[in-house]
């Protein structure tokens, strides 16, 4: 079997009872898909709640020309507060450290991107970002 093209790419996006984000892609991002992801993390942010995504990249492709021009245009106005990928090529590691460079960058907001190897090390990881960013919120007594 071969992974998905262009056309048989598909994104899943879904809440998790953590409060996270979870996103899977299989086949090449599109543009469309980077925009659905963007606007989901905005309704979150929009919200007040935490944004904290939770990517499964395994089974991701190519990441599109026009997917990283959605990414390096429309992430500039989302707050983001942690994002953990896993199972990540090689490739998709590198455009994706610089599509989140680049916003950091552009927007003079800095937030932490993690790779995994596997889901139960991202899913530690961002509980624990979610847990230290509520903590930094609760009121002093």
């Amino acid at each position: 079997m071969s992974d998905p093209g262009p056309e048989d790419a598909t994104l899943s996006l879904r809440e998790d009872p953590d409060g996270f984000l979870c996103t899977v892609v299989e086949g090449d991002l599109s543009a469309d898909m980077a925009r659905e992801i963007t606007a989901a993390c905005k309704r979150l942010s929009d919200s007040g709640r935490e944004v904290l995504v939770l990517s499964d990249t395994r089974r991701v492709g190519t990441i599109l020309p026009s997917a990283r021009k959605v990414m390096a245009s429309e992430m500039r106005a989302v707050r983001y507060d942690a994002i953990a990928l896993f199972g990540a090529s090689f490739p998709v590691r590198v455009i994706c450290t610089l599509a989140a460079k680049s916003v950091q960058i552009l927007t003079q907001q800095s937030y932490p991107v993690q790779f995994f190897d596997t889901e139960a090390e991202a899913r530690v990881w961002l509980g624990a970002q979610r847990d230290a960013l509520r903590a930094r919120r609760r009121p002093v007594a």
